[in-house]
């Protein structure tokens, strides 16, 4: 009996028990879909974080101000001053390795249009930022100097802000209010798409820096200067522990920080990004090798059946043998229905992790990146499964005595 005519065999004994087939089937189908689910939201995200790694750059510090604002304008804390525009500039002139800092000073706003409304971050920035940043431009212009040193009431909006805003109108030049004050629209911002957080990095409004401080913030003026934070972007990636060690010690003599006290905070953007991406490849694997136990479980409930198939159908094993069909030839058929459970098992689990990844994409707004050759292993390996556990219950219809198996009531 050739192989094809035993694939036909098997298949038709799965159809005879075609319910209990496909609960057999069920861990497998389980375990390869949850295997390929997890592993795809694991390559998603790992693709994220190169994403988002790639449009900051991975050689930008973000340097915070640990001051404390009240009412928009900064309280001093203990002896200490907070980050200024003035530090910003010490920091790209007098550290060789620094390409550019960029101050910023972040705030809230609801932006009207119309009848139209919506709530965004506005930012408060110089030119610098879109070299620190690496943002672009996709419609309009920067600000100009002038804008920059009056406080001048422009604005250049994220896609997101452009969207909900004025569709798929032109916003240049078209003037909106924040918070009340009436703003012209210089520029629109070429979209970044969401953060490995899964923020919105496109729902955002740059404004020059002195406008958000006298105009939105409200700052006093015994902080005329006062940012957030310094944005500060490196020439070499290699540089960047040199850098950071640069800019501690000249914003502590900046600052007149005391041993104790440490009135900034430097974040390497790079290392947040990747120690989040390593966190959550380690909490994918983990997933996975919880899924990949419903593999084993399934392995176990084939063996059962298969075992429970034997036991069944022994007088037709019997009567096969005393027609000469050799005890591999029966083993051979047994174990062929084994692996054609746990293949099809696979397809089907492949199958529903196809459909779940790319709905958790559609609708969750995850990324889900499906490797084919994850694909190819995890039906592979759910064969290999089916040879594993399938082997005994196999030798034992193959040990079975032609005149014993036909006695067997």
């Amino acid at each position: 009996m050739n192989s094809i005519t035993l694939l036909q065999v098997a298949w038709v004994a799965l159809k005879v028990n075609l319910l209990r087939s496909i609960l057999t089937m069920l861990g497998i189908i389980i375990g390869v879909a949850a295997v390929i689910i997890m592993l795809a939201l694991g390559a998603g995200a790992r693709y994220d974080v190169d994403q988002q790694i790639k449009s900051l750059g991975g050689n930008v510090f973000v340097v915070f101000s640990r001051g404390r604002f009240s009412g928009g304008a900064r309280q001093s804390s203990g002896s200490s001053q907070g980050l200024t525009e003035l530090d910003a500039l010490a920091i790209e002139q007098q550290i060789p390795e620094v390409n550019v800092a960029a101050p910023t000073l972040r705030a809230n706003g609801q932006l009207i249009f119309g009848n139209l409304n919506w709530s965004s971050d506005i930012h408060g920035v110089t030119n610098s930022i879109y070299q620190a940043q690496s943002w672009t431009l996709s419609e309009g212009r920067t600000f100009s100097d002038a804008e920059l040193a009056s406080a001048g009431r422009v604005a250049v909006i994220g896609e997101t802000v452009k969207r909900e805003l004025f569709g798929q109108s032109d916003p240049v030049g078209q003037t909106v209010r924040v918070n009340k004050l009436p703003v012209t629209i210089i520029g629109v911002l070429k979209g970044k798409g969401q953060n490995t957080q899964g923020n919105d990095q496109d729902d955002l409004i740059f404004m020059p820096l002195d406008t958000v401080r006298k105009r939105i913030s409200g700052m006093t003026l015994s902080s005329p200067k006062a940012v957030r934070s310094i944005i500060v972007q490196v020439h070499d990636e290699r540089d960047m522990a040199s850098v950071e060690q640069q800019m501690d010690s000249l914003l502590r003599q900046r600052l007149r920080a005391t041993d104790g006290q440490t009135p900034f905070s430097i974040r390497n953007l790079a290392e947040m990004i990747e120690t989040r991406s390593q966190t959550l490849q380690i909490f994918n694997g983990l997933l996975a090798a919880v899924a990949s136990v419903s593999l084993l479980v399934g392995g176990i409930g084939i063996m059962n059946i298969m075992l429970v198939s034997v036991t069944e159908r022994t007088r037709e094993i019997g009567l096969r043998m005393a027609v000469g069909a050799e005890p591999k030839v029966i083993m051979k058929q047994f174990l062929i229905e084994a692996v054609l459970l746990c293949g099809i098992g696979g397809i089907i689990g492949v199958t529903l992790a196809v459909i779940t990844s790319l709905s958790m994409q559609y609708f969750a707004g995850f990324t889900a990146i499906i490797d084919p050759y994850v694909v190819l292993m995890s039906v592979g390996f759910s064969c290999l499964i089916g040879i594993f556990f399938g082997y005994y219950p196999a030798t034992k219809a193959a040990k079975l005595q032609p005149i014993d198996a036909l006695r067997y009531e």
